[in-house]
């Protein structure tokens, strides 16, 4: 456990990636020394969803998450998750990464698997009372629209690449945005983070990837930088950021860094 006054949690790792395999013990030590209080571990299928929960048994900072990456377009997968989820309920702290994603799918005709699937984990969250942590990429406005259409309360918009007008209707139905440490690099992001409001920020690394340079793995201990992208643009202090983005979290997650 972190000793900082207000330590930051990491919303969205993929810390089960083998890429972890060698170093993750030093991997979360530096994330505790730099504030990080604890890591919310997402998973793209049930071979991740099963790591993460071993994870957390040897790690004490991982909060587990279960989830199908959006390209897995199969319904037999999804009902193999819904039942791992429910069968884990009580310790996993959210349904994620799940979502849509028109980049990676680009036939229209999967489109609608897609959404057949996500709008399955939307029910499954609703009824759990589980928060969704959700993947949208090309896909913001349409991933949107399916969330407020089947009433999902408790939202994560993870590393969102779409336009303030696509986000705004999400905002105000009190969902939340994370922000990875690749802001300081992405215009999109940082425009993104302009037009919304600090009190639906939260942050997240996405590791090992969309860290400050493309290149290099991402890791826990980079959500700091997110910190002082969004100190930076709202012009104000990073402890105030830093308290914000606290408050957000336990709004969305409860107690996550005592858990």
């Amino acid at each position: 456990m972190s000793r900082h006054a207000h330590p930051v949690v990491d919303t969205h790792a993929h810390l089960c990636e083998s890429v972890f395999d060698a170093d993750r013990d030093e991997v979360l030590e530096r994330a505790g020394k730099a504030g990080i209080a604890a890591v919310i571990a997402v998973g793209e299928n049930l071979a991740d969803a099963r790591k993460n929960l071993e994870l957390t048994v040897v790690h004490p900072m991982i909060r587990p998450a279960a989830g199908l990456y959006p390209t897995l377009l199969s319904l037999q997968q999804a009902e193999e998750m819904h039942g791992f989820i429910r069968r884990h309920r009580s310790r996993l702290i959210a349904i994620g990464e799940v979502g849509l994603d028109h980049w990676a799918v680009q036939e229209e005709a999967q489109w609608e698997l897609q959404r057949e699937i996500f709008g399955g984990f939307i029910a499954l969250a609703l009824e759990l009372n589980l928060p969704l942590n959700v993947h949208s990429r090309s896909a913001g406005r349409q991933t949107v629209a399916l969330l407020l259409e089947r009433g999902a309360t408790r939202v994560q918009m993870h590393a969102f690449d779409g336009k303030s007008s696509a986000a705004l209707p999400a905002m105000e139905a009190g969902f939340f945005f994370s922000v990875p440490p690749s802001i300081v690099r992405s215009p999109q992001k940082q425009k993104l983070i302009r037009n919304l409001s600090l009190e639906c920020l939260l942050v997240e690394t996405d590791s090992p990837v969309l860290g400050p340079s493309p290149q290099e793995r991402n890791e826990p201990a980079r959500a700091m930088l997110s910190i002082q992208a969004i100190a930076e643009i709202k012009r104000i202090s990073e402890g105030a950021v830093i308290e914000a983005v606290r408050e957000n979290t336990r709004r969305l997650y409860g107690d996550v860094e005592s858990r």
